[in-house]
């Protein structure tokens, strides 16, 4: 009955991929801590996770540089459910006390592409709707799905290099996990 319900499963998962960043506390254990509680998730598995990269903030606030990392995920939630879980994990790294719009945070976690999905609702817009605008969600994003379609047509890794963003964005190796 296992094989029944895995196999079932395998068939209903859909690919997601996220965006994670951090540029408050020890930054690179917060996103080792939030890619663990994905994968501790029932519903979710990690698949891929590209290297950290050092970014500059989007913002004019003044604070610290971003590490940010993408993420690819098998995962039999639906898009909003999927958000929840992301919120969730947020929410126990204290990631959401007093966050500030593009402000400095302990750990934030971004719905990127939820397979071809389009979304527009107020609590959730897919694909994120300034992914084809930032280079420190392109650029980890590309590193591990440069073939990914982006609804609409073209490919993540098409999207990267039309990129106008000139922000500071350093690979800088592997995750410890």
């Amino acid at each position: 009955m296992n094989d029944l319900v895995a196999a079932y499963k395998e068939v209903r998962s859909s690919t997601a991929y996220l965006s994670l960043g951090c540029n408050l506390g020890d930054c690179a254990a917060n996103l080792a801590a939030a890619v663990n509680k994905l994968n501790e998730e029932p519903d979710i598995e990690v698949t891929r996770v590209s290297s950290v990269y050092v970014t500059e903030p989007v913002s004019n606030l003044r604070q610290p540089d971003f590490l940010n990392i993408a993420a690819g995920l098998k995962t039999t939630l639906q898009p909003f459910d999927l958000l929840h879980a992301c919120q969730r994990i947020e929410r126990e790294l204290g990631g959401r006390e007093g966050r500030v719009p593009l402000g400095p945070r302990t750990i934030d976690l971004d719905i990127l592409l939820y397979e071809q999905v389009e979304i527009s609702h107020k609590e959730l817009e897919l694909p994120h709707p300034r992914l084809l605008e930032r280079a420190f969600m392109l650029a980890p994003l590309a590193e591990i799905a440069p073939e990914a379609v982006l609804p609409g047509g073209g490919s993540v890794g098409d999207a990267l290099a039309a990129l106008s963003d000139q922000s500071r964005v350093e690979k800088k190796g592997p995750l410890p996990l």
